[in-house]
This record gives structure tokens, C-alpha cells and sequence, in this order.
């Protein structure tokens, strides 16, 4: 089975990644040194955490295999590990990219999610 992690960005940030062929990250990833990604169990905090009310968001989905060594574990929130990737997400890494709307109550609505 192949394990999922998430990136959550704003649209345009992903439309640049689509078109230069590698995601290097949002302004928070540089600034700290590699890109934040989110297990599946994660994701919805994340978004509620440091992405609340912002529209126009997607939601990356990347497969872990095909990161290799530059995919570290480690904690964070809560002692939870969480993964991060020291490097680039270069573009056939990743599974699908959807939009992450708002819903109604102004949290965003997810797709189904793997752990």
C-alpha cells in the first residue's frame, strides 16, 4: 500500500509549481528550511490551524516512496510526528491535487483521506 502525505497551498502557488515542474514550497516552508506536509489523520487540523478562512487552497496529494531519504519524521505539534520534505516535491511524486473549498461554516471541505 502506498503510504499518502498532503501539502495544502494556495492555488496560484500550485498553478507556479505546475509550471516551473517542482513545488519548492510556500513562504513558511523556505523560511523554515523544508516544505510541511500532513498525514491524512493531520490534514484537517492543519488547514484549521494555519489556513482558516482562506479560499482558494488544494490539496496536494504525494506518494512517501517516491521522496527517498529527503522525507524526514518529526515532531511537532503536540509531540506528533509530522513529515517534511528537505528538498523540492518534484512533480511525479505527486498522486492528485484537488481544491480544498470552504464550506458553509467556513472550514474546508475535504476529499476522503487516506491515514
Amino acid at each position: 500500500m502506498t503510504q499518502v502525505i498532503y501539502k495544502i497551498c494556495r492555488a496560484d502557488q500550485w498553478r507556479e509549481a505546475e509550471r516551473s515542474g517542482a513545488f519548492r514550497g510556500a513562504a513558511i516552508d523556505l523560511a523554515d528550511g523544508y516544505i510541511h506536509f500532513s498525514t491524512g489523520a493531520q490534514a484537517t487540523e492543519t488547514a484549521a490551524r494555519h489556513f482558516a478562512g482562506i479560499g482558494d487552497l488544494v490539496l496536494v496529494a504525494v506518494a512517501t516512496a517516491a521522496l527517498g531519504p529527503a522525507l524526514k519524521w518529526e515532531p511537532s505539534r503536540g509531540g506528533a510526528l509530522f513529515p517534511h520534505l528537505y528538498g523540492v516535491l518534484a512533480l511525479d511524486a505527486v498522486l492528485w491535487v484537488k481544491p480544498l473549498p470552504l464550506g458553509g461554516d467556513g472550514r474546508h471541505v475535504f476529499p476522503e483521506l487516506g491515514p
